[in-house]
C-alpha cells in the first residue's frame, strides 16, 4: 500500500466518527449553514405568521422530501468526483410509466411500481457501467442520458400528462401515516439508509476514498468500478422513487415533472459542504442544505414573491457555496 493511499484512507475516517466528539465536529463543521437556517426561519417567521403553522411546516418538509431522496444519492456521487445530471428527466420518466401501466394497461399497482423503479435501476445502471468503464466524463454521460430520458418521457406520453384515478396510488404520495405525510416517511427511511451506507459500510469508506484519491484507492485493492457503478445505480433508484412519488402527489404522471430537480439536488449537496472536487462530504450536511433551498423557496412564496426569482436565487445560492468551498481549499 502506497503512502498515499494510507492517507487518504486516514482523512477518510475522520467523516465516520460518529462519537460525541464527532458530532460536535459535525456542528462545527455546519455552524454556518445552521446559523443562516435559523436566521432564515426567524425573518421568515416575523415576515409571515403562517411560515410556523403545523400545515406550513409539513408542506416544507414534503417539498424537502422528494429534493432529499435525489440529493441523498447525488451527495455519493459528487463525494466520487461524479455528476448526475439525469435525475430530474428520470423523475419523468419513471412517472409516467408508473402512471402509463395502471391508468392505460390497468396493471396492478406493486406490478407498476417495480416497472417504475426499473427505469430508474436500467438508466442509473447504463450511467454506472458507462462512468466506470470509460473516460467518458460523468458530465456527458449524464447529459445524454438526460435528454434520452426526457424525450422518452415525451415519446410515451405524447406530451401530455396522464391522470391516474387510482386511491391505492395516490395513496403513496398524497397518503398519511398518522398525521405524517408518506412522503415524509420515505424520507426520514432513505436518509437513514443513506447515512448508515456512508457512516458505517464498508461501501461507504470505499466511496470517500475514491474520491480522495482514485489511484490510491484502485492500488489499495478497491474495486472502484463497483463503488462507481453503485453509486450511479443508487441515484437512478432513488430518482424513480421521487418520480413516483411525485406523480402521485400530482395525480399524474407529467412528461415535464422534475425539471431543474438536478440543479436543487445539487445545490443541497454543495450548500451542505460536499466538496464538488470529491473526497468529502456528509449526507447530514446535505439534510441541512436541502432545509435551507426548501424554506427559502417556501418563504418567497409565502411573501408573493414572483416564482422566477426563485431560480435567481438558487444560482446565488450554488455560486456562494462553490466559492466558499474554493476558498477553504485555497486556504489549507
Amino acid at each position: 500500500m502506497t503512502d498515499s493511499s494510507t492517507d487518504t484512507i486516514k482523512i477518510n475516517k475522520k467523516g465516520f466518527d460518529f462519537s460525541k466528539s464527532g458530532f460536535i465536529q459535525f456542528i462545527k463543521e455546519n455552524m454556518g449553514i445552521l446559523i443562516g437556517l435559523v436566521l432564515l426561519c426567524v425573518i421568515l417567521a416575523i415576515q409571515s405568521p403562517v411560515f410556523l403553522s403545523k400545515n406550513n411546516v409539513l408542506n416544507v418538509l414534503r417539498q424537502v422530501a422528494t429534493n432529499l431522496y435525489i440529493a441523498c444519492a447525488m451527495t455519493m456521487i459528487i463525494i466520487l468526483g461524479g455528476i448526475d445530471l439525469s435525475v430530474g428527466s428520470i423523475i419523468a420518466l419513471s412517472g409516467v410509466v408508473t402512471g402509463g401501466m395502471i391508468a392505460f394497461d390497468g396493471v396492478p399497482l406493486v406490478l407498476a411500481v417495480i416497472c417504475g423503479l426499473g427505469v430508474g435501476l436500467l438508466v442509473g445502471g447504463f450511467n454506472g457501467y458507462v462512468v466506470s468503464t470509460t473516460t467518458i466524463p460523468p458530465f456527458i454521460v449524464t447529459l445524454a442520458t438526460m435528454n434520452i430520458a426526457r424525450g422518452a418521457a415525451y415519446v410515451y406520453t405524447g406530451g401530455q400528462p396522464i391522470r391516474v384515478m387510482s386511491d391505492s396510488f395516490n395513496f403513496i404520495g398524497a397518503g398519511y401515516m398518522g398525521e405524517i405525510p408518506m412522503p415524509i416517511i420515505y424520507l426520514i427511511i432513505i436518509v437513514l439508509i443513506s447515512v448508515f451506507i456512508m457512516s458505517k459500510s464498508k461501501l461507504g469508506r470505499h466511496i470517500y476514498a475514491v474520491g480522495g484519491n482514485h489511484q490510491a484507492a484502485l492500488f489499495s485493492g478497491i474495486k472502484t468500478k463497483r463503488v462507481t457503478f453503485f453509486a450511479y445505480i443508487f441515484s437512478g433508484l432513488m430518482a424513480s422513487i421521487a418520480g413516483i412519488v411525485l406523480a402521485s402527489r400530482m395525480f399524474s404522471g407529467q412528461p415535464t415533472a422534475g425539471q431543474g430537480a438536478e440543479m436543487d439536488a445539487i445545490a443541497a449537496v454543495v450548500l451542505g459542504g460536499t466538496s464538488m472536487s470529491g473526497g468529502s462530504g456528509k449526507i447530514g450536511g446535505t439534510v441541512i442544505g436541502a432545509l435551507v433551498i426548501g424554506v427559502l423557496s417556501n418563504g418567497l412564496n409565502l411573501m408573493g414573491i414572483n416564482s422566477f426569482w426563485q431560480y435567481i436565487v438558487k444560482g446565488v445560492v450554488i455560486l456562494i457555496a462553490v466559492y466558499v468551498d474554493y476558498f477553504k481549499k485555497s486556504s489549507k
